[in-house]
């Protein structure tokens, strides 16, 4: 076998290698292709021009169940997200009633803790003026408690001077 043969012999099985099976009828085109006037070349095109068309319709069906695909399942997702907001106005309504007399107990509870922050001040100073009055009231009742015995003290004093005086003018008289 000579190189050019060999070559040659090479070429075609790596074209029959590289060419996806064919269907019947162009098989049936290609046995009759032999005989015609096309060439090897334009046999060749024909071939590869229909592969590429076959395969070509093979991304369409995918790409087709692939859409159908997605489609169900965003009108799954459509139905799911319809029954997720009846749900959550279904709650809303539910909780509606409670949030509003929650909102009305909260707003007293408020309006009470205003009121009541400048009265537990003035508790808190009226507190302290009233323990200074205490201790002051004490202060003074202790040193009252002192004076009275210092006067008891200086009045018995005062009464023993008197009946000793007494007792002086008694014996000089």
């Amino acid at each position: 076998m000579t190189q050019s043969q060999t070559n040659g012999g090479d070429r075609a099985e790596a074209t029959k290698m590289a060419e996806p099976p064919l269907n019947n009828e162009m098989m049936f085109n290609r046995s009759f292709s032999t005989g015609s006037c096309l060439s090897k070349e334009d046999e060749e095109t024909r071939t590869a021009l229909s592969s590429f068309r076959a395969k070509e319709s093979e991304i369409e069906k995918r790409k087709l169940e692939v859409r159908e695909r997605v489609q169900a399942q965003l009108s799954r997702v459509e139905e799911e997200t319809r029954r997720l907001a009846t749900i959550r106005e279904e709650l809303e309504s539910l909780a509606d009633p409670m949030r509003k007399e929650v909102l009305v107990v909260r707003k007293k509870i408020d309006s009470v803790y205003k009121e009541l922050k400048p009265l537990s001040y003035s508790v808190q100073k009226k507190q302290r003026e009233y323990k200074e009055a205490v201790d002051a009231f004490n202060e003074k009742n202790l040193e009252k408690i002192q004076l009275i015995t210092k006067l008891m003290d200086l009045a018995g004093e005062s009464e023993n001077l008197r009946l000793k005086k007494l007792e002086d003018l008694s014996k000089s008289i």
